[in-house]
């Protein structure tokens, strides 16, 4: 049995996607973030208190990509999960260069944007972060003038652990017209069917 607790509107989504590409049959629970995560039942589960969490062969498992590095290399095959170690290598690489370098200024944007009260937005945090996701954004830009995808020519698991990052952007309606071939990448990445119907859940 597979099971994948968290809500669409969570971190869950990229490992709800990783099921639906990877045409895992699993059972999904939209755990909420107040109260749900901190039942004694979710503590069982993840003693963080957070979403998603994974169950797979009696087995949980958090923390997002760790959770789709797991699924990729349990149900995936070549292209998706790759073959070779130095690509295996290369995909830990980019899905955790998306958590370090490109998510900590996106949340930065989307919680002054869209979540935190009015009355303690700050525009500031808004330029500051905005120019901060310059760099890696510059990164990924010049990596795929040489690439299709992150690791050649095929989707694999690190372009969606990259994108699923990425889409806080299109959430955000982050401008990322500078690096015009970075955009088209994701854009590419999430008019995939199986994120379509990963966001379209609660």
């Amino acid at each position: 049995m597979t099971t994948l607790y968290g809500t669409s509107q969570s971190r869950a989504a990229r490992s709800i996607w990783a099921l639906e590409e990877l045409g895992v049959k699993y059972d999904h629970v939209p755990t909420g973030f107040t109260g749900e995560t901190r039942t004694a039942e979710h503590l069982k589960r993840n003693p963080n208190g957070h979403v998603p969490v994974l169950e797979d062969g009696g087995h949980h498992f958090w923390e997002s990509m760790a959770i789709n590095l797991y699924l990729a290399e349990k149900y995936g095959k070549a292209p998706f999960w790759p073959s070779s170690v130095v690509d295996r290598g290369h995909a830990y690489q980019w899905s955790f260069w998306a958590m370090t370098e490109v998510e900590p200024p996106l949340m930065t944007v989307l919680m002054n944007k869209l979540f935190l009260p009015k009355e303690q937005r700050s525009e500031k945090a808004v330029a500051e972060a905005t120019t901060a996701l310059g760099a890696p954004m510059a990164v990924l830009d010049a990596h795929l003038k040489r690439h299709a995808y992150l690791l050649g020519n095929d989707f694999t698991i690190a372009d969606l652990d990259a994108a699923s990052v990425l889409s806080l952007a299109a959430f955000v309606q982050l401008d990322l017209s500078s690096t015009s071939t970075a955009k088209a990448w994701l854009d590419t990445c999430l008019a995939r069917p199986s994120f379509q119907k990963a966001t379209a859940m609660k």
